[in-house]
């Protein structure tokens, strides 16, 4: 790993809030024995009470932040997926939409904007969010721009034991975390975190998880390079786990930038796909600034698929996200824009539009795994169904 930086000065409170949230985490590692696995340390940078990344109050998203999220690049994002709410709402389901981690609220405000339009206001669109401060934003936001449809908006602290409806993942499962293994000398471990004068460092344990060990065997089997890292996502395939337990008729979307499992595990990615931004560049070191840097990995969808068909869910789609919005109508919903808005505006939206379609963007590098229960096939994706290779 890298440890030389050349990244944006930290402010001394920054820098403090930092110090302060490595201490909590050493503190941990010698409560546990000298070592705790890198999922544990990832899980108290992005999540410790009042100190990790999506904990503290500090602007994550957009110019000012570490990010730039679709839905902040162009509604046409959120309009297109709304369309495809249409045609599950369709099928006589609850008009009801639950969001995982709304962000800046951007993308629940442009959805609800289409459905108004399209007179299919959902009867509530209920927000999971953890962290508190960006709740609070969220509520700030929608109460701003959206103030006859706030009594809509219900932000929720836990899953529902029963849900019907739709229910949105847009780049939630590359922040959860994730374990990483080693292979070496064709011997599997994990990596683990311990310290070295007072300094984080990594340590590579045997494994002891029976799923990360099956896991990693089947890994293990594709690799040939005498050195292997990766990330196994033990955390996503758990969270599927219980929303598929608790959709009972819907649809489930799940956006996120990531591969198939063939496409992941190969010997051309040796060093896995782990990264972290800070002020919108990317380093990739995870002992950097804990707490102020946003730590992320790609998603691996085959598995969440094999997990999701487990669990009783149907796989009604999987594909490059240029062509589930296109499925969505995005090309109608930017024609019908630029033929009532003035030059400057769509040649901004334009812009956007093209980042969220073209290959060497997010068209490509952003995938959609569509799950449903207890429903026909949608409209929109068996129309237009270029489905991708899981």
């Amino acid at each position: 790993m890298n440890n030389k930086h050349t990244l944006s000065t930290v402010s001394p409170e920054a820098q403090q809030h930092s110090d302060a949230l490595k201490e909590l985490i050493k503190k941990q590692i010698q409560s546990e024995g000298g070592t705790i696995s890198f999922a544990k340390y990832m899980h108290a940078c992005l999540y410790a009470p009042g100190y990790g990344y999506y904990s503290a109050g500090s602007h994550k998203i957009g110019e000012q932040g570490d990010f730039t999220t679709a839905p902040e690049i162009s509604s046409f994002f959120g309009y297109s997926i709304a369309n495809h709410i249409i045609d599950v709402f369709a099928q006589k389901t609850q008009k009801h939409i639950l969001e995982f981690g709304a962000g800046s609220g951007q993308l629940a405000i442009d959805i609800m904007t289409y459905l108004e339009k399209s007179h299919e206001l959902p009867e509530f669109y209920y927000i999971l969010e953890i962290s508190a401060d960006l709740r609070q934003r969220q509520q700030q936001y929608i109460r701003q721009l959206l103030p006859e449809h706030i009594d809509r908006f219900v932000w929720l602290d836990e899953l529902p034991e029963q849900f019907e409806g739709v229910i949105l993942a847009n780049e939630v499962c590359d922040a959860m975390p994730v374990n990483l293994i080693k292979i070496k000398d064709h011997q599997l471990y994990e990596r683990h975190v311990c310290l070295n004068n007072n300094y984080f460092a990594w340590r590579d344990m045997p494994v002891t998880d029976d799923e990360l060990m099956q896991q990693g065997t089947r890994i293990q089997t594709l690799i040939s390079t005498d050195i292997y890292e990766t990330e196994i996502h033990l955390a996503s395939q758990q969270w599927l786990r219980t929303v598929a337990q608790s959709l009972k008729k819907g649809a489930f979307f799940i956006i996120d930038y990531g591969y198939s499992f063939n496409t992941f595990y190969n010997d051309e990615r040796k060093q896995g796909t782990l990264c972290c931004y800070y002020r919108h560049q990317l380093n990739d070191d995870p002992f950097y600034l804990p707490g102020l840097q946003d730590i992320t990995a790609h998603t691996e969808f085959t598995t969440l698929a094999d997990v999701a068909f487990e669990r009783g869910l149907d796989v009604a789609g999987f594909h490059e996200q240029s062509d589930f919005l296109m499925a969505g109508g995005i090309t109608d919903i930017a024609a019908a824009f630029h033929t009532d808005t003035p030059s400057a505006d769509w040649l901004q939206q334009s812009a956007g539009l093209k980042q969220l379609l073209m290959p060497n963007q997010m068209g490509q590098q952003f995938k959609v795994l569509s799950l449903t229960k207890n429903l026909e096939l949608l409209a929109r994706l068996s129309i237009n169904d270029r489905r991708y290779q899981l």
